[in-house]
């Protein structure tokens, strides 16, 4: 508490001719300016309003046509076309109430990339590359990306070093 009391009186001391000192400073001046001419807003204002005859020719020239697209009226218990993406039913086999029922095409869910991972882990001739693409509806190189660098969890028990380390029961 005392400290803050010091520090605020030190800051108010001689406040008012420590302002005035710092408002008669010499401030610096201004970069100068590039010299311009003087009819250089006329000359601008003039092109402004100038009128290109060879434009407004081509301008001329040109038509557009526009059709507004027909609008569907919704009728009593139907509903207006939705643009939808094209999707596919997942393959979870017995997860199926733990994931979602339905992907986009080109994505696959966490279960599926698990069940791709553990196919091609204990028979990749079998499940190669190809194989998977087109049966999930994938970019090739997006299944050779996810086979060469998505490693799933491990579960790896390393054995204590300590002999006089506790042995779990």
């Amino acid at each position: 508490m005392m400290g803050a009391r010091v520090t605020r009186v030190f800051s108010k001391f001689n406040l008012e001719s420590r302002a005035h000192r710092e408002i008669a400073k010499a401030k610096p001046a201004p970069a100068p300016r590039h010299p311009q001419p003087a009819d250089h807003t006329d000359r601008f204002q003039e092109e402004i309003k100038r009128k290109d005859d060879h434009l407004h020719t081509l301008l001329k020239e040109v038509y557009v046509e526009s059709k507004d697209p027909v609008m569907h009226v919704k009728n009593k218990g139907e509903s207006l076309p939705s643009k939808r993406e094209e999707r596919r039913l997942t393959k979870v086999g017995n997860l199926a109430p733990l994931d979602i029922q339905s992907v986009p095409r080109g994505k696959v869910a966490i279960v599926e990339v698990l069940t791709i991972l553990h196919n091609h882990l204990h028979s990749p001739e079998t499940w190669t590359a190809e194989k998977i693409a087109k049966e999930y509806s994938l970019e090739l190189k997006d299944v050779t990306d996810l086979l060469a660098f998505f490693i799933p969890f491990a579960l790896e028990i390393f054995p204590p070093q300590d002999k006089k380390q506790l042995k779990p029961r």
